[in-house]
């Protein structure tokens, strides 16, 4: 049976039940609670449930999977997460600074996996990543760290770049740390940064229409459920006005993007799943370390590249771990 059979779309809510035929035994709930839609996230769902069934969990046999989107909106979490709760799941996945931190506001009783946040001890998700204490463990995702980085790898495509806007939701608790580190980077290397500041999606043209007035040569867009759930309209934006474009996840690429620095968030939902098995068999979340990534990939899209005039040299295309025609 193909995997839509088991999808059941209850008010928004994205649940895989159990097979008829289920064996008797423990059946592990799972909560995930997301930024965006699945449709928008299969590939790091696929990845995760990979890693589950590699260690002995089947949807449908052993495993049960309650999938809740704020699709976008940030203030949605706090009651995703008491449903939740009230839903007695044996243990909560999250992904990004809101979603972790409202499940911790709403359990100090169930395990909570982060497959990615931005900077778990900067915003007090954990202690430390050695000892993150409490209920909360997982995976960071570097947010803030490679915002250097996009920077110079911008102004290596872009010699002449003098002025580059940041798209940034700043209601997200790690937005600033992210601005902070973005505004020395650019300053150090002469380059003027322009903050625009997007809260909802209506703010998304009217930001691209600031940038354009103030000129910029380019754009560095951060990973948040806002952009996740509106990357069509993002990227479709920075064709429009043929704003090159770096974004903080592959995700937008996919969808049309320029250029995306960022850690591979495919397998730290794979590697989430290890976390799940350790903690199902019984270790404390406190007791495990949080891990840093490892993996890292620049990919870079010709077709949105042709779309905006750039041509992207050979040597940097030969650097790129994905290179999408």
């Amino acid at each position: 049976m193909k995997r839509r059979d088991f999808i059941k779309v209850l008010s928004g809510v994205l649940i895989w039940p159990l097979a008829a035929s289920a064996q008797q035994g423990k059946i592990w709930r799972i909560g995930v609670l997301e930024t965006s839609a699945l449709a928008l996230n299969t590939a790091n769902m696929e990845a995760f449930l990979e890693g589950l069934r590699a260690l002995g969990y089947v949807e449908g046999r052993n495993l049960m999977i309650d999938y809740r989107s704020a699709d976008g909106v940030a203030e949605r979490f706090h009651d995703l997460a008491t449903e939740l709760v009230k839903e007695n799941c044996d243990l909560i996945l999250t992904r990004g600074t809101p979603a972790v931190l409202a499940a911790k506001n709403a359990t100090a009783a169930i395990p909570i996996v982060m497959a990615a946040s931005g900077a778990p001890v900067g915003v007090g998700v954990v202690a430390s990543l050695a000892q993150p204490g409490k209920n909360v463990t997982g995976l960071s995702a570097f947010t803030t760290e490679l915002e250097s980085k996009r920077v110079e790898i911008l102004r290596e495509i872009l010699p002449e770049l003098k002025r580059l806007a940041a798209l940034y939701n700043m209601s997200n608790p790690i937005s600033q740390a992210r601005w902070e580190s973005l505004e020395g980077s650019a300053r150090s290397l002469r380059i003027e940064p322009q903050l625009l500041d997007v809260r909802k999606m209506e703010d998304l043209e009217s930001a691209f229409a600031r940038a354009i007035e103030r000129h910029a040569d380019a754009l560095i867009v951060e990973n948040d459920g806002l952009i996740h759930a509106n990357r069509r309209l993002i990227t479709g934006l920075a064709s429009r006005h043929k704003l090159p474009a770096m974004y903080a996840t592959r995700e937008l690429v996919d969808e049309g993007g320029l250029l995306s620095y960022s850690v591979d968030y495919a397998h730290l939902y794979f590697r989430a799943a290890t976390f799940v098995d350790k903690i199902l068999k019984g270790a404390k979340p406190s007791d495990l370390p949080v891990e840093q990534p490892t993996k890292f990939e620049l990919v870079a899209n010709l077709n949105a590249a042709r779309s905006i005039g750039l041509t992207l040299s050979e040597s940097f295309l030969l650097r790129a771990d994905k290179v999408i025609e």
